[in-house]
Formats: structure tokens, C-alpha cells, sequence
């Protein structure tokens, strides 16, 4: 009886030691007196987290300070990526503190890189809306080569589409006429080569006699001054003469009219009696050339007609 009661007390010892042994292992392997307290923080992507897994690292300039706990997609907009992550207590994640997805190396695990917060802003707290902390986040090295790639691409292919465009075949009529009309040019200008030499030093001969010329230029300037100044001087006395020329026509004047009018009738007058002897004399030459005697023996009178006498009267 005292040997089953024996055994039962060392079975009862051996389980509870046991059990004592494995949460001392456990306590131990959880960090036991070492374990660190963690605060919680949340992280908003817009770029793809491919190759961030569960427990993955965070860093904080390098030095690790967290563990990513959670990875899903936010269901309010599928386009964004809310990572979560645990971070040691008493790391100094300040309001301008950024979270950048990074790679380790030519392995591609990714891990979460923490920068920034500087030593007079303070400690991010959570905003209204929000559980935990929001941590601001900056496109990664991959997302932001993408996007150059994506415009590269993008204006490489604006650019191809232009080539194609230009190279046309109509384009290419242009440019083979185009080449075509330079050569003519360039052949004329060949040929014409002496031409053009002689021309050049025709206008550098031009030139000198122009320079030349504007020496002389200054006293011709000053005598074509003085002949416009005398040449205005005559003018003003032309001008004096005509007002005085003007004076003696309307004094002549005068005297013309005056003499127009005691003078005309008389003239009128002699005119009628020259007109008068004019007539006279011709009818003198007309009668005597039919009767050139009577110019000597005078008229012969005209016999009186019948019941007319000498004397001019009728008879009874």
C-alpha cells in the first residue's frame, strides 16, 4: 500500500515539474524577463507590397525596432494596402516619420524602412477615424522607377509614332525634293564662283567709296545749306519786288482806265469815219471803172422820167 502511495506522490512531482519545466521554456523563449513591449502602428500603401510577408522587419534607419503583424487589403478602396506593424515601445516615431518598402539585397525579401522624425515635432498619436497611429508613407525605389519607366515608355512611344509620321512617304518626297533643289543650289553656286567673288569685291569697292564719299559728305551738306539759305533770301526779295510791282500795275492801272474812258468814244467816232471814207472811195474806184470820163466831165444827169420835168416837178 505505502509503494502505491509512493508512486503516486512521484508521478504527481514528475507532471507538475513538467509542467513547471515547459512554461519556464516557453516564458523563456517569449522573451521572459527580456520581453520588450510593443505599441502598434498602421500604414497606408498605394503600391504593391509584393514580397512583404508576415513577421517581416521593420527598421528604423537601419536598426530593427518591429515586426510587420498584419497585411491586408482595406476594404473601403482595394487600390490601398494597410500594413500594421508592432514597434517597440519607446521608438521615436514622430509626426514626420515615413515608412518606405525596401528589398535586402539581391534576395527581394522585403522589409519596412522607417526615416525621418525630427527631434522637435512630436510623437504621432492617432487621429480621429483611425485605431492606431498612421505612419505617412513614401513610394518605394521599384514604384518610382516604374513610373519613370511607364513615361519613358510612354514618350517613346509619342516619339516612335512621330518618326513614322515624319518618314512618311509623302515626307520622304519632300526631303528627297528638298536635297534635290540644295544640290541644284550648291551646283549653281559652284559654277557661279568667280561671279560671286567678283561681286563681293564689287560691294567692298562700293563700300570703301561710300566710306569715302561720307567724308565728303559734311561740306556738301553745308554749301547745299548756304544755296538754300540764299536761294530764301532771293525769294524775299522776289517777294518785295512783286508787292512793288504790284503797286505800280495798280497805278497803271488807273491811268488806264481813265484813259480808256476819255479816249474810246474818240476812237469810235474816227473809226466810224474812216469806215464811212472807206466805203466812199470803194464805190469811187467801182464807178470809175465803168465810166473812167466822168472822173473828168462828171456824172451825166439822169433824164427826168415821163411826167417829170428839170426842175423836179409834174407837170399839169
Amino acid at each position: 500500500m505505502e509503494t502505491k502511495v509512493s508512486y503516486a506522490l512521484v508521478g504527481g512531482f514528475v507532471v507538475i515539474l513538467g509542467t513547471l519545466l515547459v512554461a519556464v521554456i516557453l516564458w523563456l523563449a517569449s522573451g521572459g524577463a527580456f520581453q520588450k513591449a510593443y505599441d502598434l502602428y498602421l500604414a497606408i500603401s498605394e503600391e504593391s507590397v509584393a514580397g512583404l510577408n508576415l513577421n517581416a522587419p521593420v527598421k528604423y534607419n537601419g536598426v530593427d525596432v518591429g515586426r510587420v503583424r498584419q497585411i491586408r487589403l482595406d476594404p473601403a478602396n482595394p487600390e490601398q494596402v494597410n500594413l500594421l506593424f508592432a514597434i517597440e515601445r519607446g521608438t521615436p516615431i514622430r509626426q514626420d516619420t515615413v515608412a518606405v518598402l525596401k528589398t535586402q539585397g539581391l534576395t527581394g525579401i522585403a522589409y519596412v524602412e522607417l526615416s525621418g522624425g525630427a527631434s522637435d515635432m512630436p510623437l504621432l498619436q492617432a487621429t480621429p477615424g483611425y485605431q492606431y497611429p498612421v505612419i505617412r508613407t513614401h513610394p518605394s525605389l521599384a514604384a518610382r522607377l516604374e513610373n519613370v519607366l511607364t513615361s519613358v515608355l510612354a514618350k517613346l512611344d509619342s516619339t516612335s509614332n512621330s518618326l513614322n509620321a515624319l518618314l512618311g512617304p509623302e515626307n520622304q518626297a519632300a526631303f528627297q525634293s528638298t536635297l534635290t533643289d540644295i544640290a541644284r543650289v550648291a551646283h549653281t553656286l559652284a559654277e557661279r564662283n568667280e561671279s560671286i567673288d567678283a561681286g563681293l569685291k564689287d560691294a567692298a569697292r562700293v563700300m570703301k567709296n561710300s566710306a569715302s564719299a561720307s567724308h565728303e559728305l559734311a561740306p556738301l551738306i553745308a554749301r547745299i545749306g548756304r544755296a538754300a539759305d540764299a536761294v530764301e533770301k532771293m525769294g524775299n526779295e522776289i517777294a518785295g519786288t512783286s508787292a512793288s510791282a504790284g503797286k505800280t500795275l495798280n497805278a497803271v492801272g488807273s491811268d488806264i482806265n481813265r484813259f480808256t474812258a476819255e479816249t474810246l468814244p474818240q476812237l469810235e467816232r474816227l473809226l466810224g469815219e474812216l469806215s464811212v471814207l472807206t466805203t466812199s472811195l470803194r464805190r469811187l474806184s467801182e464807178q470809175t471803172e465803168r465810166n473812167p470820163s466822168g472822173l473828168l466831165f462828171g456824172r451825166k444827169p439822169v433824164p427826168d422820167g415821163p411826167g417829170e420835168s428839170s426842175e423836179g416837178g409834174q407837170q399839169p
